[in-house]
């Protein structure tokens, strides 16, 4: 299949292209941007006026909810949210049931993922046995199997010379660690910030410490390990600064935010809302103002959706009771759209965040149009309004605290491989 899209506008940040420009397709691969090849005939022509063109969107955190919570989220469901998102790669967490530390787990995911023909999906493996924080995983044999990374999830490592080890073990073979930095004891049985709208309310609070002291325990391990480590979902000003200064030292460090959280702080709990009952909980607006201005000076590397479909039954119990997370495979790239218009960031630059950086972070290919990379693509209006109705999203899980909010930034065709995998409907 020979393909031509003309007439859009090119985003591509590693090759530095933002500009209208013609992409060409064949055998499912980048050929040319521009000009045609000689001889290219094309099977297929698509007409991008008005529209913006750019490498399909890698997601670093996406709970696709199998194997084991098939209740909660389908694999299906949530590979065609992803698709619908214009997310063409994915990292899952190895939170599953049963967890993700078996190299048969692995590649009965990756089979079965490769089997829809959507989303490229790329475990990262449990980094301890069970996620119990005791023994390590086999590593090198769930790295055969397909895993691109290794990571506790929210399942924090008490123990350090486990965590040691580990980062031993990961910088030996040059593989990276996704780690969430929560001290656990100080986080115990929280639910919300430790701040005034959690005493207003009544609610058990996880203060910034909780952050600060496990970043601290991470980053002096991976300076005397020369472990490659990735810091997910980083929430206060504090860690900012912690981050910031370890990179100025050199250490091999990246780090993501949530789209979550560079838009809600403590106060849109409301009077209750268990929608934003996240982990880590959402902050205060000094948190968020760190966060936008690290990401904006590039100490914050990434953006991800954290997308963690749950059930309905599970988010009308009362906050405290109330399942974490939400969903986000389908926002990611409209409140990344909405953090660039509030801070006056190009569109080059904000694409980079949820495409070439992530990408990079993983280790996988994708994230740009270089000719002959994978024809992965998101095709989408920047400048279209749509409002946010959980009952349209093609994810499982409804559970966002956005309902109702009105985005720019509508994916109108998700290309993978040079296939269509999503094309809006008329």
């Amino acid at each position: 299949m020979k393909i031509h899209i003309k007439n859009g506008r090119v985003i591509d940040p590693k090759n530095n292209i933002d500009s209208e420009l013609d992409v060409f397709i064949a055998a499912g691969k980048i050929v040319s941007l521009g000009k045609a090849p000689e001889g290219f005939s094309a099977n297929q022509t698509i007409d991008a006026s008005n529209l913006t063109i750019c490498p399909g969107l890698v997601d670093l955190s996406a709970r696709l909810r199998e194997p084991g919570d098939e209740y909660k989220a389908r694999l299906v469901s949530e590979l065609q949210a992803a698709v619908a998102g214009g997310v063409t790669s994915l990292a899952c967490p190895p939170d599953t049931d049963p967890v993700l530390d078996e190299p048969g787990l692995v590649e009965m995911l990756k089979h079965r993922a490769k089997q829809q023909g959507l989303a490229h999906v790329y475990p990262l493996g449990a980094m301890t046995q069970q996620l119990q924080g005791k023994a390590l995983s086999e590593m090198s044999e769930l790295h055969t199997a397909g895993c691109v990374g290794f990571s506790q999830a929210n399942q924090a490592v008490t123990d350090t010379q486990v965590l040691w080890r580990a980062m031993e073990y990961a910088a030996t073979f040059g593989f990276t660690l996704f780690l969430h930095a929560e001290e656990p004891f100080l986080a115990a049985n929280g639910v919300a910030h430790d701040g005034e709208v959690a005493t207003r309310l009544g609610l058990k609070g996880i203060p910034s410490a909780a952050e600060a002291l496990a970043l601290a325990t991470i980053l002096r391990i991976a300076q005397e390990t020369g472990a490659k480590v990735h810091i997910s979902r980083l929430s206060t000003a504090e860690g900012v600064d912690m981050v910031r200064a370890a990179k100025k030292q050199g250490l091999k460090i990246s780090c993501d935010v949530s789209a979550n959280h560079l838009h809600l702080t403590e106060h849109d709990i409301g009077y209750f809302d268990a929608n934003c009952h996240l982990k880590p909980p959402l902050r205060t607006h000094r948190d968020k103002d760190a966060l936008n201005a690290g990401l904006k000076d590039g100490t914050i590397d990434a953006i991800c959706s954290d997308h963690t479909p749950v059930d309905d039954d599970a988010k009308l119990a009362p906050f405290a009771e109330a399942e974490i997370g939400a969903t986000g495979l389908e926002l990611l790239l409209p409140l990344t759209l909405k953090w660039a218009a509030e801070h006056k960031v190009s569109l080059l630059q904000a694409i980079r965040l949820i495409t070439e950086t992530s990408a990079k972070i993983l280790g996988i290919p994708g994230g740009d149009l270089s000719p002959d990379s994978d024809a992965d693509l998101c095709i989408f209006n920047a400048d279209e309004y749509w409002k946010i109705c959980p009952s349209a999203l093609k994810s499982q899980g409804k559970n966002t605290p956005f309902s109702g909010l009105e985005l720019a930034g509508k994916v109108k065709l998700t290309l993978v491989h040079g296939q269509t995998v999503y094309q809006q409907k008329p």
